[in-house]
C-alpha cells in the first residue's frame, strides 16, 4: 500500500506561483511513476505532469514552460512548481503514484487562480 498526502494548494492571483508537494509513504519502493492530475467539476481528470523513477518527465501542452515537476527520492516527495498561473489553472490537483500492480491517489488539493 502507498499513501499520498498533498499540500501547497491555495488562492493566488493570475501570474503568481504555487508549489504543490506530494509526500509518499508505505511501500514506496514499489513506485514507478508519480504524477499530478487535475479535475474541474463535471470534467474528466487530466494529466498535468508526470515523472518516472528515472527522472523522465511529461507535461500537458497547456502547462509546458510554466510548470515544472521534480522528485526527491530521499524525501519520497514529488513537487509541482507552477509559475505564471492563469485562471484556467483553477482546479483540484491530485497526486498519483503508479506501481507495477496498481495506482494510488491522494486526496487532492485545491488551486484557485483569481483574475
Amino acid at each position: 500500500q502507498v499513501q499520498l498526502v498533498e499540500s501547497g494548494g491555495g488562492l493566488v492571483q493570475a501570474g503568481g506561483s504555487l508549489r504543490l508537494s506530494c509526500a509518499a509513504s508505505g511501500s514506496i519502493f514499489s513506485i514507478n511513476t508519480m504524477g499530478w492530475y487535475r479535475q474541474a467539476p463535471g470534467k474528466q481528470r487530466e494529466l498535468v505532469s508526470s515523472i518516472t523513477s528515472g527522472g523522465s518527465t511529461d507535461y500537458a501542452d497547456s502547462v509546458k514552460g510554466r510548470f515544472t515537476i521534480s522528485r526527491d527520492n530521499v524525501k519520497n516527495t514529488v513537487y509541482l512548481q507552477m509559475n505564471s498561473l492563469k485562471p484556467g489553472d483553477t482546479d483540484v490537483y491530485y497526486c498519483k503514484a503508479t506501481t507495477n500492480y496498481r495506482s494510488y491517489w491522494g486526496q487532492g488539493t485545491r488551486v484557485i487562480v483569481s483574475s
